[in-house]
This record gives structure tokens, sequence and C-alpha cells, in this order.
């Protein structure tokens, strides 16, 4: 099944300062939102009676569905416990308060990061059996060895960069080598076991030869996250896109 969210959110400036969380994580007040559209290629719903965060909305991706039980009225939904979550790009500015939301649920989650070290400075000291952080750059393919997604059941992709050439492109770390490459290369290595790809894009993939997009897209980078999530939905496996304005202000 798949899903595509569209919504706008603003993000303070970037780069993301790094952000210490305490060890035992309280909710946090994020950021606002108008009421999301969520489109599938089954329906389109709008809804107003909530204004989730950006990081509730893509946790919200991996809740297991309400089960029905047979021959009962009851609800049942499966145990975070049941979960392990995937995040890579988790340091970065989104990844941040993806990890620290599924920390306060108490969903497992295991970190791919390029410098695992972060993961203590912007997490605190974490049981293994809450997190678990792996060293990895998908823009490498061979870092991404099978035994990283050993018993993983879904997978956040908040990798990015920034729109313009910055500081930040330093070390080809490219639109192009981390919203194309970086995106096929993970999607690749994953197993087909796997419930669910979630993977964070950004608005105005469709329509990067028009304006305003056509400015936002003057080095690519839209051009090559429509790549990515071209990718994503002909991969075969359950994905849900969140399309972002997080470029607004670079």
């Amino acid at each position: 099944m798949a899903t595509e969210l569209f919504f706008f959110t603003s993000i303070p400036n970037l780069p993301f300062p790094l952000i210490k969380f305490p060890k035992h994580h309280q909710s946090l007040p994020l950021f606002s939102l108008a009421p999301p559209t969520i489109s599938s290629r089954f329906k389109t719903v709008s809804s107003s009676k909530a204004r989730p965060s950006s990081s509730t909305v893509v946790v919200h991706a991996v809740q297991e569905e309400v089960v029905q039980t047979p021959n009962s009225d009851s609800k049942v939904t499966p145990a975070s416990s049941s979960k392990l979550v995937l995040v890579a790009g988790g340091s970065g500015g989104v990844g941040q308060l993806v990890v620290a939301s599924l920390l306060s649920r108490n969903i497992k989650s295991r970190l791919l990061l390029r410098d695992p070290e972060k993961a203590t400075t912007l997490f605190g000291k974490q049981d293994e059996e809450t997190l678990q952080v792996c060293k990895g750059d998908t823009r490498n393919p061979k870092d991404l060895d099978p035994a990283i997604f050993e018993g993983v059941t879904h997978v956040i992709c908040c990798t990015g960069t920034t729109a313009f050439p910055s500081r930040r492109w330093d070390g080809d770390n490219t639109p192009e080598k981390v919203d194309w490459e970086g995106v096929r290369n993970l999607v690749s290595a994953l197993p087909s076991s796997l419930k669910r790809i979630v993977l964070v894009s950004s608005v105005g993939v469709t329509k990067f030869n028009e304006l305003p997009w056509s400015i936002m897209n003057l080095f690519g980078v839209l051009k090559y996250k429509k790549m990515g999530e071209d990718f994503v939905q002909k991969s075969g496996l359950p994905f849900t896109i969140i399309s972002l304005c997080i470029y607004c202000i670079l």
C-alpha cells in the first residue's frame, strides 16, 4: 500500500544546532502545521481535526494498523516492542525530531549515521534495547551491510542536504549524491520483508520545471528528490512519502 503526505511546515534556520535530549524523553512542543492532505492511490482525505508536528506525522507512518479481533468488537494495537525502526539521517534537523519522537513512544530504534558519536551528543546514553547505532553512509553501497537491516520492520529516510550550494555540500554531499544515489542505495539494500519505508521528501518535486519550484530547483534538488521518490515507488516495498516544505528558507 502506498501513501503520500503533503503539507507545509516552518523549520528554523539551517543548519540545525546539535540538540541534547535528556535520557528520559518527554513530549516536546514541535512545529504547528496546517491540516495535512493525505493522498494515496486509493483515496484523498483532508484532515482538520488536528495539527500534528512533522515528526508526529512521520512516526505515525510506522504505527501498526489497529487490528479488529475475530468475533469481537474490541480492537488491539500491536505493542511498540514488535517494531524496530531504522532511521537514516537521524542526526539532521528533521531526523533529530523523528528519533526523539520514536524514543518518547518507546519504539525500539536503530540509527544509521556517518558519525555514530553524534547519537550520544544528541540523545544521551541509551540502552541498546531502546536505541542502537550503526555507522554507515547511504552514498556508499558498501556501507549498507545486510546485518544493519536484520530485524528491522520499518525504515525512515530523513537524509538530505541544502537546495543551494553551501558548506554542507563539502565532501560530495550534493543533492545528486544524497537525494538520488543515497536513496537508491538504501532502498536497494532493504529486505523484501520490510513492512514499510517512509521517505521524507519535499513539496514541488513533480513541478520542478514550473515557478516557483524551478527557482528552488536551480541546482537540481527537486529533480533528484523526484528520482529518489520514483525509485521508492517502483521498489515493490510498501511505502509512504512525506512531502515537507523545508527549503523555503534556504
